[in-house]
């Protein structure tokens, strides 16, 4: 009996790793392990009555208290908003009028799009599918590989989500303690030398072998004036979106609610200016909205409950005990739980990830002291949220088990194979842990532009 009272937090984790494979839904598995073992605690004298009556409040805290969460809704919406209004797909074709002459232009097209439009997507699952959807008949159909333009796709489509104005970045900065604008600079030069190193790998792949990404037909290009307006409407102006909703947030103009807002904005006047906004479309949009916030937020209050009580078994403090009990310095703890997310990211999303695994890393995390390393312990933070926003993105795309994989699988026509995209991604792989290991050596990657800002 000694033996489960000192270990209740232990035993949490062990029963919330079972049930994650039992099909029921996160946010009713996480709620139904805390309460259950907050009952069990009750009946063991460890969990008073008067703590499980806190957990209201404690719910109501975290949500009423959090600046981040009130912008979820809003990035979704213009999200959301400019890829049913078809301005995604407009995007791209404009992309490939622009890029025409280059080769593999159509996969070098989806990457600018993985840039501008995928982060505002918000999961994975969404992201990948939204590209899928808009560009993998289209490439299919002009001759290229499929397991070449698969890859691509689950490159550009996770890309979004280290890149910002990323709602992942805005949980992870919460999670760490990070100024949002400090975690947005962090993965802004990580994200651009994976995109380099993507738009290299994918010119010198259709250099070597032009089987695989077939030039594009000559294309029609209109009168120099209307020509220039197709780009403003279809290139321009979305770019300028993003852009507002990031730099407003990064020079602190405006609050990461504020600078959403501004971009739910935009994206309305954007389905004006196309001509694609209509009650239908807004009805559409908006219950769409609805249904990713709730079920973000709902895993959000689900993992506060989870959180409450196994800090309240002291589950923080036995995860700290059991990695220094492994003997490692800081490094290895840090390259441990840096382990642990990738392999997480096989099975669920990055909002689960964040909400459950960091909270219970945090002190751990925190006690790590690259200080000497990195420059000051604040930066050293930054470097750490980046490498963990750079481990999730990377987890999501490694075979066999790759969530991004399965999501491009069930979006891509029945002509893919799953081995297609198995054989598609390794190279995107090898790119992804060429990224982290470049960011490792190099942490300047990370905190360099967080540095000339707080200077």
């Amino acid at each position: 009996m000694d033996f489960l009272i000192d270990n209740l937090a232990l035993f949490m984790i062990l029963a919330l790793a079972l049930l994650l494979f039992s099909g029921y839904p996160v946010a009713l598995v996480l709620i139904g392990v805390a309460l259950g073992f907050g009952l069990i605690g009750y009946t063991l004298d460890q969990f008073p009555l008067i703590a499980l009556f806190n957990i209201p409040l404690r719910i109501y805290s975290t949500l009423a208290e959090n600046l981040i969460y009130p912008a979820v809704p809003m990035l979704l919406f213009m999200g959301i908003a400019l890829e049913r209004s078809g301005i995604g797909r407009e995007l791209l074709l404009c992309l490939q009028v622009l890029l025409r002459r280059v080769p593999a232009s159509q996969v070098v097209a989806v990457t600018v799009i993985g840039i501008i439009l995928a982060p505002s997507a918000g999961l994975v699952g969404a992201s990948v599918a939204t590209l899928a959807y808009l560009a993998l008949p289209t490439m299919l159909e002009s001759g290229y590989k499929a397991s070449f333009a698969t890859g691509s796709i689950a490159a550009a489509g996770t890309l979004g989500l280290i890149l910002p104005p990323a709602i992942m970045l805005f949980f992870l900065a919460d999670e760490l303690g990070v100024l949002i604008s400090q975690m947005f600079l962090s993965t802004i030069v990580p994200g651009l030398v994976l995109v380099v190193l993507y738009v290299a790998y994918y010119i010198g792949a259709a250099l070597l072998d032009p089987r695989i990404a077939p030039p594009l037909a000559a294309v029609p290009v209109r009168s120099t004036l209307r020509f220039a307006l197709y780009v403003a409407r279809s290139l321009a102006l979305p770019v300028l979106l993003i852009a507002m909703v990031l730099g407003s947030v990064i020079a602190g103009l405006a609050t990461p609610t504020q600078s959403a807002c501004v971009g739910a904005a935009g994206a309305i006047l954007l389905m004006l200016l196309n001509r694609s906004l209509s009650l239908r479309a807004m009805h559409e949009i908006v219950q769409r909205t609805a249904l990713m916030t709730a079920m973000v937020f709902f895993i959000a209050l689900a993992a506060t409950v989870f959180s409450y009580v196994f800090r309240y078994f002291s589950g923080d403090t036995l995860v700290l005990e059991l990695l220094r009990g492994l003997g490692f310095g800081d490094w290895g703890m840090l390259l441990t739980m840096l382990a642990i997310i990738f392999v997480l990211g096989f099975f669920i999303d990055w909002i689960e990830i964040a909400l459950i695994t960091l909270p219970i890393f945090e002190p751990v995390l925190k006690a790590l002291d690259f200080s000497t390393y990195v420059g000051s312990p604040q930066l050293a933070l930054v470097w750490i949220a980046a490498l963990i926003a750079l481990t999730l993105q990377t987890s999501f795309l490694t075979p066999p088990f790759g969530f991004a994989l399965f999501f491009l699988k069930g979006a891509s026509p029945p002509s893919v194979a799953l081995r297609d995209i198995y054989r598609g991604i390794v190279p995107i792989v090898a790119i992804q842990l060429l990224g982290i290991a470049l960011v490792l050596v190099l942490p300047g990657l990370a905190t360099w532009l967080a540095m000339r800002a707080a200077g």
